[in-house]
């Protein structure tokens, strides 16, 4: 019996990545909002009803796009943040990482770059959530730096947010970077390693700059 249970759990599991795929695939060209639930079932092959078994409507299917796309980011960022070999260890290694898993997610990305302001507001929301828990576990990466001594929560939050901000711009360059240009990636690189440099050179002023009230 829990034989045949695990047999039926591991189908309904391989159905419902199926409707992510194809989801996912269909949604290079177009966007979510545009996308029709019989399109999603029609290319993995199950009846229409079936893709209730497993999603709510096509807003929750957005949003477990969401998560597969953004999820495995948390543990790379912050292992890239607890390093101790510098900053610009920590720069170089924040571009490759985000070069590399543009690379391996490329589609994911894609959904994500579109969806960020697209019609679905469900779907919007929670790639602000997960923009928003990653500014949190960035700052209290970044808050546990000996650099960051006397910082305000408010200002490591507004930091964390500009380092979010920065690899979003990057992640989504990558992207769009054109395949037939080599330098194109190098160019991204080069502009994004400048840019975190610019911001961890104003983080080691930043509290001379605003004044000993933070103001």
């Amino acid at each position: 019996m829990s034989h045949t249970l695990g047999a039926r759990q591991a189908q309904k599991q391989q159905t419902r990545q199926a409707l992510l795929n194809a989801g996912l695939a269909l949604l290079e060209d177009q966007s979510l909002s545009s996308l029709g639930l019989r399109e999603v079932t029609r290319a993995v092959g199950v009846a229409p009803a079936g893709f209730y078994r497993h999603f709510r409507d096509m807003g929750d299917l957005g949003v477990a796009l969401v998560e597969e796309s953004l999820g495995s980011l948390h543990s790379m960022i912050k292992a890239v943040l607890a390093e101790q070999d510098g900053a610009e260890r920590m720069i170089d290694r924040t571009i490759q990482l985000i070069a590399r898993h543009v690379s391996e997610h490329r589609a994911h990305f894609r959904f994500i770059a579109r969806e960020r302001h697209g019609g679905v507001r469900v779907v919007r929301d929670s790639i602000a959530a997960e923009f928003g828990l990653f500014a949190q576990e960035v700052a209290a990466a970044l808050g546990a730096q000996p650099v960051s001594e006397g910082w305000s929560p408010e200002d490591m939050r507004m930091l964390a947010e500009t380092y979010v901000d920065l690899m979003v711009t990057t992640a989504t360059a990558f992207m769009e970077a054109a395949a037939d240009d080599p330098g194109t990636e190098d160019r991204i690189a080069h502009r994004a390693r400048s840019q975190l440099r610019l911001i961890y050179l104003g983080r080691l002023q930043w509290l001379a700059a605003s004044g000993p009230s933070g103001d």
